[in-house]
Formats: structure tokens, C-alpha cells, sequence
């Protein structure tokens, strides 16, 4: 950060970013050295004899000794001058775009010096071979180990080329320029990620909505880091960097709600933490039609929970051939042996009879469902899918806020944009039979329940509020409801007929356009606010992966400074605390933090939906680690919606997000609590 510049245009890499590759370099070329040494110590005599075949076979040697030399040369002055300063400490690294520049225009003799060691090692041209076996082998291992290298050095440089870097991009903005959206820059790189959509994505393109995805995914990603000059280390070193900044400001937090004795209260008596929430909504009814959600992933999720025996699992519920029957009409787009509807089957522990209606079509805005029959609970579940597929991707970065009118919301809702297409596609597909209707008149008492994980919770919630005025009693049991689903009110309109669980630091229930712009704004100000060096951050994360983040570098990884130096700084969530972080005193920071902060692409902030139980993993206390004693695993609370809006960078944002994690939790809170329960009966029998 800043992006390097060679050539008279803008690079997807910085100068800071060569520390690693340099120093892989030179111990290959190191060996390279002493290889091709060798061979010249054996083939110089022998050269002698080759007669005016010497001359370009010397040549080859020295030339290849002295560009091998010159090049571990200018790769130890790369990797010094490269790892000097912080990140945004440009001038600290000058010297190293000219040094890269040096070492580019080497590829040039190295190229004829290679090509002349093909003639002489496969072509024959020249006649002058070593009855050494050793020494021939080893010419052609280099000869040819030039090649990769160079073709890697293209690739290299084809995944770091910018194809807007060039100067005549650099100021290419409308005069009337009202927003992220309205720039002429904005619009080229639009049109640059849609086409790169277009190629990569090729089977989504003959989607009925695979265009409008592409369109609305390009946009949304060319606002995000539109201007912020930064490449991609630079967003990987600012996440460690966050880590580090969220964990110090934790800790901050946490002293000074033990000395003010506020914050949120967490706890481990399911019966206090339910005394006042509706009776359907308890630990055991999740977990219960958990179940369900994760059946609607159907074979894949059997395989994913039992990898080396999911298939032989699947097969008594399978349909052998079924492409040769006459299929069920209840079933749709599954396979030639039904492998989903086994899947469904077996993860439900239902009987196929039980299956009332499933539908494995997917297409981008379309998601896989299947209805079911419960009669333990006499509930008709409908299960809804969440993310699987690049398609369902594509419905998830639809995020932008759209217009959502469902009877009882308010007026000028809004909802994620991708969702409500889901739920207007599957609307569509229950009203082409009144699947529904037929359904609920053969079970007519039985309660309508939704399901849903992620992006299954998600469209759950939104279609409930669709169907509600027809089923008044209905339920939704949403697990990691995604962040940016509904508009604050509508959100408070769904939490009397949803119930949403979330797990830990689960980053889809804190995943939204607007955190992720405030991502964008805290990892420029933390990367300014930080004193290291681009490779001690990146090896410093790679050892807070492994061991966690020690205590001192809480401290030490930051600028000593007085003063904020920009009001949105101090402003910013993840910036602000009692004792925040400084960021760096340049005008040239102030001016781009503030000028980041204000540009958003979100004109609607949208949150999660439903009443919101938060389980954490509870902390265990210096007695219990001293006896290594139990006690509960996890604690809980109700949560507000507006405790999901900042994005974290934890450990284990992605593992509490999974489904299979989420039904573990539910699991050891009821086998706690049976245990507690058991423990207080035999007391009072003593």
C-alpha cells in the first residue's frame, strides 16, 4: 500500500510484497550456482576438445554463472530494501521498483542464454558432450528449470497486471459524480469483473437470472475497494492486523465492564433464559428441526458428516436406476438413483412416505426445498437449503437492500435482494400445484413450520412473513441467519413467529454490505495505525493461526501517538474504546479515511431477523481448570440485532458457522443440562 508502480502503470502488488518470493528465489538460485559451478568445473576441460563448438557452450557456462550471481544480488537487495518500514512507509522502500525494474530486463539475456543451452543439451546443434552422465543430466535439469521459472515469472505477472493500472484510468471520473455508483471508473470495473464473471461462470450464464447476478456481484464488488489503493496482501495483513486491534479492544472492554459491572450477561440456566420467550421456542425444538435443515442438503451432507462411510450409508435408501422408472412427480431434478431424496431420508430419519414434496432444482435465485412431514411434533416442515453451490453464492452477494412488501410489515421495508427473489421463485413453484393447500388439507392439524441455515434461514424468515396471513400459527427455526436480511423494523415484526440461534463468532450472522464496508474502513486505519513490516505481519499471523495472539503484541504492533487525527477514526466501532489505537498524523490519511467512510454502497442498513438466542462457549473459572471439573460448555443469551453489525476476525468465525457445529452445540447444551438435572435429583434422594 500503495500499489507498485512500474512502467508507467499500477500493479496488483505492493513493494513490501517481494520479502517471500525473493527469499524462495535465492535459495533455489543458490543451488542453481553451485550445480552449474560444478558442471563447468567438469565440462571446461572437455571443452577444449570440442573445437568451435567450445566458444557458445563457454559462453552458456559463464553467462549463466555471472546472471545466476548478478540475480542473488539484486534478490538480497530486493529482499532488504522490501522489508524496510511499515506498510504505509512508501519511501522507506524507493529503491526497490527500480531494483525490480533491473531484474525484469535480466529475463532478456537469461532468455538467449537458455535457448542457447537448449540448442546445445536437446537440439545437438552444438557437438560437445561430456561422457559424464551426471554432468549431462544436470544441464538439462537447469536448461529446462529455466523455462518454468520463466513461465512462472509470467504467470506471475499476468495474476498481478491491473488491467485498469494504467495512468489514463487514474482521474477517469464523471463531472457529475454523485456516489460509488456514478463513476466512470466505477463503471469500467463493473464492466471488467462482469466479464470475468461471464468466463469463469460459464454454466451460470444460461440461468434465467445468471445476468442480473453478474451484474449486481460486479458492482457491489467494484464499490467496495473502488480508490483505497489496495492489493491484496494488504487486506490479508489488515485482517491479522484486525485480530490483533479486536482482541486488545476486548480486552479493554472487558476491564471495564468488570469495574462498572455492566455488558451483556450471558447464562448457563436454560429455565431463566427462557422464562419470558414463547413455549415452541426451547433448545430441544431447534436442535429438532436442526435436523431437518440439514437433510435439505441432501447426499452431500451424509458424505460430509460420515466422509469414508457416507456412501455406503446412503445405499439402502437409494433408488437403483431410478431413470428407468416412473419417477415420483413429488420429487424434482434429482438424480438417476435419487441420491438428495436418500439423503433426505437418512438424515431425517423419515420414512419415504413422509416426503411430501421435495424440489433439488438450482438455479441462481432458486433454492432447494423439500416438505415433510413430522409427526412426532404434527408439523408440516418446509427446509430450505442454505449455501452449497456457486449459484447460491451468487444469491448471496445479491445483497443490496430492495423493496419488501409482505402483509403485517411495515411500510418501506427492505430485505436482502437475493433472498426476496428466492422467495418469489419458490412462491411461484408451491402455487403451481397449491402444493400447499393439497398438503395442509390432508393434515389439517398440523402446525406449518420453516427451516433453514444461512442462506435456508434467511429465505425461511422472508417467506413466513409471505405466508403468515395464511397460516397465523406458523413457526421458523432459522440457524446463522445472515446479517443483512430485513430493515430494522421488519426485523422487530418477525421476532413474535421466528427463532434464530446463533453460534460464537459465526461471521454470516455478522456478514452484511454494510459490515463489510466498515471492514473496508477499519483494515485502512489499522494498517496505518500498525508499526511493522508487511513479512512480520504475515509471519506473526501465520504463528497467531497456530498458538494465538501473545499478550505483548497487543501492545507493541502499534504507532505510539497522542491524537486521532481524524474524526471518522474515532468514530469507526472497531476503532473506538476507552483507550483507542492511534492512527498515523498524515493529512494524506485523514483525507482517504474520511473520504472511504463517507462513499457507502449500502443506502440501507439491514440486519438479521427473528428473536436471537447468542450461545458462547463459556470460560471455564481458575477452580474448575485447578480440579479440571465441569460444569456447562456454553451460556447464552437473548441478543439484539444490533449486536451483529460489526464484522470480527476470530479463530472461529468459519467453524461456528457450519451446520453440523451448530447441532453439536444444541446437542451438548441438552446432554448438560440432562446431566445437571440428574446430579440435583440424586442430591435431594441423598
Amino acid at each position: 500500500m500503495p500499489a507498485l508502480r512500474l512502467f508507467g502503470r499500477k500493479w496488483l502488488a505492493a513493494s513490501d510484497d517481494l520479502v517471500f518470493p525473493c527469499v524462495f528465489e535465492i535459495c533455489f538460485r543458490i543451488v542453481w550456482l553451485g550445480l552449474i559451478s560444478c558442471v563447468t568445473s567438469t565440462y571446461w576441460n572437455v571443452t577444449e576438445e570440442c573445437g568451435e563448438d567450445a566458444l557458445p557452450v563457454r559462453i552458456y557456462l559463464v553467462g549463466t554463472i555471472v546472471l545466476i550471481s548478478v540475480n542473488i544480488v539484486l534478490l538480497v537487495l530486493l529482499v532488504n530494501r522490501s522489508a524496510q518500514g511499515s506498510i504505509t512507509e512508501v519511501h522507506r522502500r524507493r529503491l526497490v521498483a527500480p531494483l525490480l525494474v533491473i531484474k525484469i530486463l535480466l529475463i532478456l539475456p537469461e532468455t538467449g542464454l537458455n535457448v542457447l543451452g537448449t540448442m546445445w543439451a536437446f537440439c545437438g546443434t552444438f557437438q560437445c558432450k561430456s561422457n559424464d552422465k551426471v554432468s549431462r543430466t544436470v544441464i538439462e535439469a537447469i536448461v529446462l528449470f529455466n523455462w518454468v521459472v520463466f513461465a512462472l515469472i509470467i504467470f506471475g505477472l499476468a495474476i498481478v497486471f491491473d488491467p485498469l493500472g494504467s495512468a489514463k484510468y487514474k482521474n477517469g471520473r464523471d463531472t457529475n459524480d454523485n456516489g460509488p455508483t456514478e463513476s466512470a471508473i466505477h463503471r469500467k470495473v463493473s464492466k471488467l469483473w462482469f466479464r470475468r464473471f461471464r468466463w469463469a461462470f460459464c454454466c451460470l450464464r444460461r440461468d434465467e437470472f445468471g445476468h442480473e447476478a453478474f451484474t449486481q456481484v460486479a458492482s457491489l464488488l467494484s464499490a467496495l475497494f473502488r480508490g483505497t489503493d489496495l492489493v491484496p496482501s494488504d487486506i490479508v495483513a489488515g485482517c491479522v492486523l484486525l485480530r490483533v486491534r479486536q482482541k486488545r479492544e476486548t480486552r479493554e472492554m472487558r476491564r471495564i465492564r468488570m469495574l462498572n459491572d455492566d455488558g451483556p450477561r450471558y447464562s448457563t440456566d436454560i429455565t431463566r433464559v427462557f422464562a419470558t420467550s414463547p413455549a415452541w421456542m426451547t433448545i430441544k425444538n431447534a436442535r429438532h428441526f436442526l435436523r431437518f435443515a440439514l437433510a435439505a442438503y441432501g447426499w452431500p451432507m451424509v458424505c460430509y458428516l460420515n466422509c469414508c462411510t457416507g456412501p455406503y450409508r446412503l445405499i439402502p435408501k437409494m433408488t437403483c436406476c431410478a431413470c428407468f422408472r416412473r419417477k415420483p412427480q413429488i420429487i424434482i431434478d434429482d438424480n438417476c438413483c435419487l441420491c438428495h431424496l436418500a439423503g433426505v431420508r437418512y438424515t431425517s430419519r423419515l420414512r419415504s412416505e413422509d416426503v411430501l414434496h421435495a424440489s433439488f432444482k438450482n438455479h441462481v435465485f432458486e433454492l432447494p426445498f423439500c416438505i415433510l412431514a413430522d409427526h412426532s411434533t404434527k408439523s408440516i416442515v418446509i427446509a430450505i437449503r442454505g449455501s452449497l453451490s456457486m449459484r447460491d453464492v451468487f444469491t448471496d452477494l445479491v445483497a443490496n437492500a430492495e423493496r419488501f412488501e409482505a402483509p403485517g410489515m411495515p411500510p418501506d421495508s427492505s430485505a436482502h435482494r437475493g433472498m426476496v427473489a428466492g422467495v418469489d421463485c419458490m412462491l411461484k413453484r408451491l402455487r403451481e400445484g397449491n402444493i400447499l393447500e393439497r398438503i395442509c388439507a390432508t393434515f389439517p392439524d398440523y402446525t406449518l413450520v420453516l427451516t433453514g441455515h444461512s442462506l435456508g434461514a434467511g429465505v425461511s424468515i422472508l417467506l413466513a412473513a409471505k405466508l403468515r396471513p395464511r397460516f397465523p400459527d406458523l413457526r421458523v427455526y432459522a440457524f446463522a441467519t445472515p446479517a443483512g436480511l430485513l430493515s430494522r423494523e421488519a426485523a422487530r415484526c418477525t421476532e413474535s413467529f421466528a427463532f434464530t440461534i446463533g453460534v460464537g463468532d459465526d461471521f454470516v450472522m455478522r456478514l452484511g454490505v454494510d459490515s463489510i464496508e466498515n471492514l473496508r474502513t477499519s483494515v485502512i486505519e489499522t494498517i496505518r495505525a500498525s508499526k511493522l513490516p508487511k513479512w512480520r505481519i504475515m509471519l506473526n499471523g501465520f504463528g497467531y493461526a497456530l498458538f494465538g495472539v501473545p499478550s505483548r503484541d497487543l501492545e507493541t504492533t502499534w504507532h505510539d501517538v497522542t491524537e486521532i487525527t481524524t474524526k471518522k477514526a474515532a468514530e469507526s466501532p472497531l476503532l473506538s474504546s476507552e483507550r483507542p489505537i492511534q492512527t498515523v498524523a498524515t493529512a494524506e490519511g485523514a483525507l482517504l479515511s474520511s473520504e472511504i467512510s463517507q462513499r457507502r454502497f449500502a443506502k440501507t442498513r439491514l440486519y438479521t431477523g427473528g428473536r436471537i438466542l447468542h450461545i458462547v462457549r463459556r470460560k471455564k473459572t481458575e477452580l474448575e481448570k485447578k480440579s479440571n471439573s465441569g460444569g456447562p460448555t456454553y451460556e447464552m443469551r437473548w441478543a439484539t440485532a444490533e449486536d451483529f453489525t460489526e464484522l470480527k476476525v476470530m479463530p472461529r468465525m468459519l467453524l461456528d458457522h457450519l451446520p453440523d457445529n451448530v447441532f453439536k452445540t444444541l446437542t451438548t447444551i441438552l446432554e448438560d443440562q440432562k446431566t445437571h438435572n440428574g446430579s440435583i435429583l440424586s442430591l435431594q434422594e441423598i
